[in-house]
């Protein structure tokens, strides 16, 4: 079975704004633009790997606070205390609210510490132009991308439990500055994320290349 033709073989490429496939003019031009938005044209994203290397190592640094300090108040008939993100699933299951318990561990817990790893191994693998499991590698990367549009839900889950607890008059739980330092991993993770070009994926299952590779990795 031949391959496929690459978009630089039929001189094509793809706008990164608006998705259209425009005529690929970049080697008479550094400065081409898209005809329908006007956004520059790259045949990969500028500063991809660098982009998503720091975001990912920013989001790294700062879940570590997110976990050691306490997210929320909890004052129960007169009795208060700071929970952390574990001691409030642990709360949460002794309570016998098993389900939002799980709910907030893996939007917490499992979740972030999935695409921690994913975009480690994905940055890696890149960096590294390795040739092994690019369709794997590319269905992780489109996991990512869909769980990173429940990220929000542990934030959500706190939100939703302060107003029904405040409701209830019996008891009262506030938000800590722990849910803000969760809330900028789960930012950073998902400009992560979205600065990584998934077409780098490819780059290295391909040994004949139309340029060399100097001039494909110019852009990043």
């Amino acid at each position: 079975m031949n391959a496929l033709p690459r978009a630089r073989q039929l001189r094509v490429v793809a706008c990164h704004g608006c998705g259209l496939v425009c005529e690929d003019i970049l080697d008479e031009t550094r400065h081409a633009r898209c005809p329908r938005c006007g956004a520059a044209l790259h045949r990969r994203r500028p500063g991809s790997i660098a982009h998503a290397w720091a975001f990912l190592i920013a989001a790294l640094i700062l879940y570590i606070p997110a976990n050691a300090l306490p997210v929320m108040y909890t004052d129960l008939f007169g009795h208060g205390s700071d929970s952390t993100i574990m001691s409030g699933v642990i709360e949460f299951w002794k309570s016998g609210s098993c389900d939002i318990a799980l709910i907030i561990f893996i939007a917490s817990i499992a979740v972030p510490c999935t695409k921690f790893l994913v975009l480690g191994l994905l940055l890696t693998t890149v960096q590294r132009r390795s040739r092994q499991a690019p369709r794997e590698r590319a269905r992780l990367y489109r996991l990512v991308e869909l769980v990173g549009c429940w990220s929000m839900l542990d934030v959500v889950v706190v939100a939703v439990v302060s107003a029904l607890v405040k409701f209830q008059g019996l008891s009262d739980i506030e938000p800590r500055i722990g849910i803000l330092f969760f809330g900028v991993v789960v930012i950073l993770t998902m400009l992560s994320a979205m600065s990584f070009d998934p077409r780098l994926i490819w780059d290295g299952d391909f040994e004949k290349r139309a340029c060399s590779p100097e001039k494909l990795h110019e852009t990043y």
